[in-house]
């Protein structure tokens, strides 16, 4: 037991901060510790024992730890590795990739496990497919269990890739593969893009595992997540399910990560250290020997550019196994129409709920309208802090920022020149609630986005009501796009399809295909009457007419061509850097002189993008400028922002803040 400790704190800070141990003598590698830091006391992370101080460190400056936290060790040297390797890959400090990695109650809590009355695991009560047995073969056989032999590969993991149209079997293969991998006494992650996806896959792995599974995911307290935690870490809990931040879990002998929907954009970190989840079990997998198996009806373009080479095994899923087919799809035009809703639609509709059956509307834009215009002189309502228009939403009476929260009362008439013509247009999902309930009275309809779930177990009331089929028609964003499971529904109806593919991004038409295709899945999962209306004023743009048509081999062909050509990911690697500032002139000094160092330290064979002003240029109040360093391999480029970042750190301007995204997903 060393007399000193190594503590890190999460701050940007790269380095270690020794302390004598606590006088109790409780401290230990992989405990929480409170220590005084400047004039405060810091929650700190023990990373290592020493018996004697760092050369340079001056012993009557070292200050004593004032108390230990856990009485357990939270976290192991491994743990300490896998932060260790977040820090080095997303440019952040260990303290701030351990708090990102650790759950942040201070005393377990009192949390249920997942209902099931045995312990062991229940028979499979599927029967597979051939196309589904195939799949399992190719993963848990041992020649499936080897690692890559492609050339360059030695130090990725065993990679599958499960590519499907929406309800042909997916889950159920990923959890025979678990079951697999849980016989052979070894662990399994299983991630989920969605909490509310989360709630859907837990309930089946619950029914088929029992207790040896756990949920992990941001909607639980900080003490229930670390009751959780401890039980994974102690080896009782032997599958995990949840959101991104589940990746981290503390399994013991780890065989299996599968990532369900790997596209979705919510398994990247918006927050330092920024790190994706699929990029972390990709090293977790080749650290700890375990497959990496993965999931989507519509694969992200990287994935998709590494099945076509070889490096990730594609396996492929073809059919609907409950009875249904794939949807017939058709676009309708908006122009002309009054309202939000196409005479087609409504049609539609009212013929599903004719026939006992369910639709789902769908629009990625919550409140009741979005963009305040004066007709007469030009004038648009914006927020005061962000430079984006605000959101009406009527059930507050108020115009709000769905950035940093403003809000206010909107004018009666134009603030600039008095006119009365001036108010909002476009639709958000208030809206489209006001219309559905007015143009159909008779039917039972629930919103279900960020305004009207916001409350605890909200969102899974409205999703179990739908499915028990107590509401006709669900509406909402982006929740209700996503993998969930609806026997009863016939129609989904996109209230308007063209909303992401203006905003100004290298992905937008990525996202917006996906997106169509992933709502389109829920239709007729059961029956082989499935219709999707997708409305849209850009009804002949190749990403609405191959989306329509369900064509994911035309989309990514066109789409990764066009990329190469402009030498976006995947046929490139970015790091960017962002700089805000509530002063304008600080911000472009900033970004001015970064741009000014990278110059010298950029690769040969990458170069830089800006140094600009972000797509939106201010948020909170911020001044937001950026540059972006590109190049072929992401190696030469890590050592290049290193430097850049060393360089700069030692001229800083106060009150100027940097924050750096690897491999960003979105350049907003």
């Amino acid at each position: 037991m060393g007399l000193y400790l190594d503590l890190v704190f999460d701050i940007p800070a790269k380095t270690t901060f020794s302390y004598r141990r606590d006088e109790k003598g409780e401290s230990a590698v992989g405990k929480r510790a409170m220590a005084p830091f400047g004039r405060r006391e810091v929650l700190g992370y023990i990373v290592a024992e020493r018996d004697s101080l760092p050369p340079g460190v001056d012993e009557a400056a070292v200050k004593t730890v004032r108390r230990v936290v856990d009485s357990e060790p939270l976290f192991e040297k491994r743990d300490i590795a896998l932060a260790e390797w977040i820090a080095a890959y997303y440019l952040c400090s260990l303290g701030q990739a351990l708090s990102a990695m650790i759950p942040s109650g201070r005393r377990p809590g009192s949390y249920p496990s997942l209902p099931d009355d045995e312990n062991e695991i229940t028979a499979a009560p599927l029967a597979l497919s051939d196309e589904q047995q195939r799949a399992l073969d190719a993963i848990i056989t041992p020649e499936g269990t080897q690692r890559n032999t492609k050339e360059n590969s030695a130090s990725l993991p065993p990679m599958f890739y499960l590519y499907g149209i929406t309800g042909s079997g997916k889950t159920e293969v990923f959890l025979r593969a678990a079951e697999y991998m849980i016989r052979a006494g070894k662990s399994v992650i299983y991630l989920v893009p969605e909490i509310s996806l989360t709630h859907q896959t837990a309930e089946a792995i619950g029914k088929r595992f029992g207790q040896a599974a756990a949920t992990l995911h941001s909607g639980m307290s900080g003490a229930n997540r670390l009751t959780e935690w401890m039980r994974i870490k102690s080896g009782e809990v032997r599958i995990v399910v949840g959101p991104r931040s589940a990746i981290f879990a503390p399994v013991q002998n780890l065989g299996l990560i599968i990532i369900d929907e790997e596209h979705d954009g919510s398994y990247k970190s918006g927050n330092t250290p920024r790190y994706h989840a699929r990029q972390c079990a990709m090293h977790r997998c080749s650290s700890e020997g375990a497959l990496l198996v993965m999931g989507s009806a519509t694969p992200s373009a990287e994935a998709w550019k590494l099945m076509g080479e070889g490096t990730i095994k594609r396996l492929d899923l073809s059919r609907r196994l409950s009875g249904g087919k794939p949807p017939e799809i058709r676009a309708v035009s908006l122009e002309h129409t009054e309202g939000c809703l196409t005479a087609e639609l409504k049609e539609e509709i009212r013929k599903t709920a004719q026939m006992g059956r369910q639709t789902i509307l769908f629009l990625n834009r919550r409140g009741f309208a979005y963009f305040y215009h004066c007709p007469s002189c030009g004038f648009e309502l914006s927020c005061k802090h962000c430079s984006v228009s605000l959101t009406y939403h009527k059930s507050r009476g108020r115009a709000v920022c769905h950035y940093c929260g403003y809000s206010e009362v909107p004018p009666g008439a134009c603030p600039q020149c008095g006119s009365l013509e001036a108010g909002f247009t476009g639709f958000g999902t208030e809206m489209i609630e006001e219309e559905v309930r007015r143009t159909f009275p008779e039917l039972r309809v629930r919103r279900a986005d960020a305004d009207s779930t916001s409350k605890k177990g909200s969102l899974e009331e409205t999703l179990g009501m739908f499915r028990s089929g107590m509401v006709d028609i669900l509406l909402g964003t982006q929740m209700v796009a996503k993998g969930l499971n609806f026997p009863g529904v016939r129609l989904v109806g996109v209230i308007l399809a063209d909303t992401g593919l203006h905003l100004p991004d290298f992905r937008a038409a990525e996202r917006t295909f996906s997106l169509i295709v992933q709502v389109a899945g829920r239709a007729g999962r059961y029956f082989p009457d499935g219709k999707v209306i997708v409305q849209t004023f850009r009804s002949s743009d190749p990403v609405i007419t191959r989306s329509c048509a369900l064509d994911v081999e035309g989309f990514f062909s066109a789409e990764l061509e066009q990329r190469k050509l402009l030498r976006f990911p995947p046929w490139s690697r970015l790091i960017r850097f962002t700089v805000r500032a509530r002063d304008a002139v600080k911000a472009d000094r900033a970004i001015n002189r970064l741009a000014h160092l990278a110059r010298d330290l950029i690769p040969p064979g990458s170069d830089a993008l800006g140094p600009a002003e972000c797509p939106i240029g201010i948020i909170a109040g911020n001044h937001r400028r950026q540059l972006i360093l590109r190049g072929a391999s992401m190696g030469p480029l890590h050592g290049a922002a290193r430097s850049l970042l060393e360089r700069y750190e030692k001229g800083k301007d106060s009150g100027v803040y940097l924050e750096v995204d690897v491999d960003p997903v979105s350049l907003l």
